[in-house]
């Protein structure tokens, strides 16, 4: 079955199910839309978290044991930042630096952010179209047991602790889908679009946000599957069962369909969690992606699924 892939992506497990897909498909038939929900400005710098996680991890240049950065990451920019007294919560490598240096003068002499990030893809040779979900600002806030707060404080300087009452995107409202977004949902050669196993709520919700977004997902032809965070009723990284539990949801794919009710076709679980009670089409699989030879099973397991319900 030829045709397009387009997937819906956070950070770290978003970027594995893409490098799993680009093992199983030709690099240029896929669309990755990226959530900038995370996206700040530190010290002057234009952050993007889970963009630099995808570009990372597709060029071999993340760090697999810690889950965030780049491997073989030096750090004098933080030492010499913290003799300074500067604020030290968020750690910048000096590779990473780099990337943030360029992005910031890039933004700052007119490109967009789709502009800039397409470059970066270009320049390692990555093969995929990576597109932000919006050139627009929109901002991720979290109303906590601590106060509102903006998510890289939520989820770096807090570490996820104070409970969450409530989740809202700055923006979202005057944003506008960046160039090609909606035309790589809609498109007549795209044969599957994939909701990655990143935070609903964190990582997807932002990118449903964005008008047009959510209309053109119950619009398209291509059947939408969302591979779920959830494995062995639990979280495998981040906040996700936290949060769910916060938000008074049970940890159980159920909750996670119906968080998706509207937007998804299917749904591909984990083995341990099995597909009993669900009420919408399913496959079951391992979904631990620890191996590259791992994320290449989950992406072809879930582009099978998309295949059955499209078939």
């Amino acid at each position: 079955m030829s045709g397009r892939i387009v997937v819906l992506t956070g950070g770290v497990g978003g970027a594995k199910l893409v490098l799993g897909l680009m093992q199983v498909c030709p690099p240029e038939d896929i669309t990755a839309i990226v959530n900038t929900g995370d996206d700040f400005r530190h010290l002057g710098l234009a952050i993007s978290p889970d963009i630099d996680t995808l570009l990372y991890t597709l060029s071999g240049r993340a760090n697999a044991a810690q889950g965030w950065g780049r491997e073989g990451e030096t750090w004098s920019f933080m030492d010499a930042l913290e003799s300074l007294d500067g604020e030290d919560w968020f750690l910048l490598g000096d590779g990473d630096m780099a990337l943030h240096v360029l992005r910031s003068h890039m933004l700052a002499s007119g490109e967009t952010l789709s502009a800039v990030t397409a470059r970066f893809a270009t320049a390692w040779d990555l093969g995929l179209k990576i597109l932000p979900m919006s050139d627009d600002a929109v901002a991720t806030h979290v109303s906590t047991d601590a106060g509102d707060l903006p998510f890289q404080r939520y989820f770096v300087e807090q570490r996820c602790v104070p409970a969450v009452r409530a989740i809202r995107f700055e923006g979202a409202e005057q944003a506008h889908p960046a160039p090609g977004v909606i035309k790589a949902i809609s498109d007549p050669a795209t044969r599957a679009i994939v909701i990655a196993p990143s935070n609903p709520w964190l990582s997807v919700d932002p990118i449903l946000a964005v008008p047009g977004i959510r209309e053109a997902l119950a619009a398209r032809k291509a059947p939408v599957v969302a591979v779920s965070p959830i494995v062995g009723g639990q979280a495998v990284k981040g906040p996700t069962a936290k949060l769910m539990g916060e938000l008074g949801l049970g940890v159980t794919n159920q909750a996670i369909a119906a968080h998706y009710e509207g937007v998804i076709d299917a749904l591909l679980v984990d083995v341990r969690d099995g597909g009993e009670g669900l009420d919408i089409a399913h496959a079951v699989t391992d979904t631990l992606m620890k191996t590259l030879d791992d994320r290449a099973r989950v992406a072809r397991a879930a582009l099978d699924l998309a295949e059955r319900i499209a078939g």
